[in-house]
Parts: C-alpha cells; structure tokens; sequence
C-alpha cells in the first residue's frame, strides 16, 4: 500500500516541482516549433519565413506570399510516453500581403498516468478497477501580427499568449505574456532580435486537493503545495543568415542565432550571474526550392568529466533534418534531441506546411 501511494505522490511530485522553479518556468515553450527549425537546432530569428514564426519571430509573418496558411508538428519521446504538438494558421490581411495575422496552439502532454490513490480499500484488499487515469498537460494559445514597414526591407510582429497548465483535477495555472520581433532583409543578407516574454510571462496557481490527497500526501512526507504565482523574465534572441548562390539552381544559407537570458546564470557556453548567452548555428542547402538539406549544433553545455570529477568536457547536441515540397504541401522532417535528455535519445520530428490559393472572384 505505501509503495502505491508513494508512487502516485512521486509522480504528482514531479509535475508540480516547476511551481517554485522561478528560473525554467515555462520551459515547454523553449522547445520550439516546426521540422526546419528544428533541422537546424532552432537558428530561426532571422530566417524564418512561414506560419512557424508565430513562435520564432512574428516579424517573419510577413514574409509569407499565400494568402492563407496552415502549418502542424508532432514529436514524442521518452519512448512515446510525451507528447508535443504545435499546430498554426494565418491569413493576409492585405492583397499586398504587407501584414498578416495568426494563431497557434502548443501543447504538451503526459497522458494516462496512473491514479492509484484508491488502489487499497480499507479492509486492505486491493481493486483494480479503482484506478484511473489523469493528465498532466501543458498549452500555450498565441495569436500573432506582423506588417512590413514603410522600408519593405524591416518588418515587425508580435505575439500574445495565453498559458494553461493543468495537472489533472488536483492543480492547473493560468499565465499572459506577450513577444516582439523585427526582421531586416536586404538581398541575401537577414537579420532578426525578438523579445520573448517581455511581460514577465506569469503562471498563477491554484490546486484542489481532497482531504483524502492530503492525508496520504502527510503519510508519505510530500510536502502540499500552495497557490502561487510563478515569473518568466525576459529573454532575448539576436541572429543573422546569409543566403548564398551555388550554382543556378542551388542555396546555401548559414544561419546563428544568440539566445540572452536574464533570470541569473545557465550552464551555458556563456554564462554569467547576470546575463547567459546560448549560440545556435544551422545551415540549409536548398535545391529549386523542393529540397531542403540541413544541418545544426546548438545545446552547448559544459559537463563533468566521467573519469575525472576536477574536469569539465564541452558537449553540443547535433540536429539533422530534411525538407521537400509538393506544389502547396511542404514536408519537414528532423532528427533531434528534443527533450534535451542527452546525446543519444534522439527523437523525430514531423511537420507540415499548407499554403491555400486565394478564391477567384
């Protein structure tokens, strides 16, 4: 009996942990959106240029000539067990398309987890039919603007969004924050910064325990959890690619971006107790606009020495991925480390892009 409580207090444990964790909160909308941004370990700030960049840049809303378009990932890991979805759309507002809107939704998920709380009657029988499953999910609702400026070269955009956090019936939270983007394009060269969370993006909580949750939460030594409110503080993201000609028919685009986060130091490559700086660097080799190979590192950390405790090795985490389109339909594909576990549990990403022709009149 003890040990199926304590694992149904040790899972729940889990899920609420974050509450306090000031400085990764809300860290589900760190991982990013998209098969080609993820092809490239998410140097996107400058690039971007479809529905995906609601969440990369909303500057780069602009950029989309289709009147309409509708955009969907998935991924998962842990064997299956999380589950990440993303899916998008947007629509001109202009003929000239000089400004675009869009929604997104994110979520990410662990569903059918185990409430074995009433596994024990109180005679001391045990009832399988009297666990249940629960959820414990993440979401994020984003509506999006963009508009080129008077100089077609800058372009702005920003995102609002709405967090719901939800952990079963037992706790959920509500959260608001806001983005802002620009993008510069002149010929080949492209520059993107977006503020992300410039709000201070905030999570209240709020949690429903019965009295049976209670008790057997004090029998096992957890400690309850209380309402509170949980920040995000501000980050920054500085990046430029260049597009280069190879040949006729074939580019060549290296892209890096700099991530600036300012809630205290990160094992980062650059690191300090106010500021940390995470590089990212992808590349895209595109042939006649159909076929995308690209390539990225980012995820650079500084890690102890197996053999020697004293030492500290530098590990990056590589991405692969690749990209083809059919008339209005894109593909992307990319093969990364999404949950960020280590430097073998890979994880496959798929997406997919829609573009919709205007109706005649």
């Amino acid at each position: 009996m003890k040990k199926q409580l304590l694992s149904f207090g040790l899972c729940l444990f889990v899920g609420l942990s974050a509450v306090s964790a000031q400085k990764y909160s809300n860290e589900f909308l760190a991982i990013g959106v998209g098969g080609r941004a993820h092809g490239m370990s998410g140097a996107q700030v400058a690039l971007t240029d479809d529905i995906t960049a609601a969440y990369w840049n909303p500057a780069g809303l602009s950029q989309i000539t289709s009147p309409l378009q509708a955009g969907a990932m998935h991924a998962e890991w842990f064997g299956g067990v999380g589950k990440y979805d993303w899916i998008g759309f947007g629509k001109s507002l202009n003929r000239e398309h000089n400004s675009y809107l869009a929604f997104s939704l994110i979520r990410l998920g662990i569903d059918n987890i185990p409430y074995t709380i009433n596994l024990v009657n109180a005679d001391g029988t045990i009832n399988y039919d009297n666990v249940t499953e629960f959820s414990a999910a993440d979401y994020a609702f984003m509506g999006s603007y963009a508009r080129k400026l008077r100089n077609p070269a800058l372009s702005v955009g920003g995102t609002v969004k709405v967090i719901r956090r939800v952990i079963g019936s037992f706790g959920g939270a509500w959260g608001f924050g806001a983005d802002l983007g620009a993008q510069y394009r002149k010929g080949p060269l492209m520059l993107g910064i977006q503020g992300r969370d410039l709000t201070t993006t905030f999570n209240s909580w709020s949690f429903n325990l019965t009295d049976d949750i209670r008790s057997t939460w004090a029998a096992t030594g957890n400690e309850l959890p209380v309402s509170n409110t949980e920040i995000t503080n501000p980050s920054f993201v500085l990046g430029g690619a260049y597009r280069f000609k190879v040949g006729k028919e074939t580019t060549l685009t290296p892209a890096l971006d700099f991530i600036w986060t300012t809630d205290g130091q990160r094992n980062v490559l650059i690191s300090s107790n106010a500021i940390s700086i995470d590089p990212r660097f992808g590349m895209e080799a595109d042939y006649k606009k159909f076929l995308q190979l690209r390539v990225g590192v980012g995820n650079f950390q500084r890690v102890k020495d197996d053999f020697d405790p004293t030492k500290e090795n530098l590990s990056l985490q590589p991405n692969f991925g690749v990209g083809i389109r059919f008339g209005r339909v894109k593909i992307d594909y990319a093969l990364t480390d999404i949950g960020n576990v280590s430097a073998v549990q890979y994880s496959h990403i798929f997406s997919v892009l829609l573009d919709f022709k205007e109706k005649k009149k």
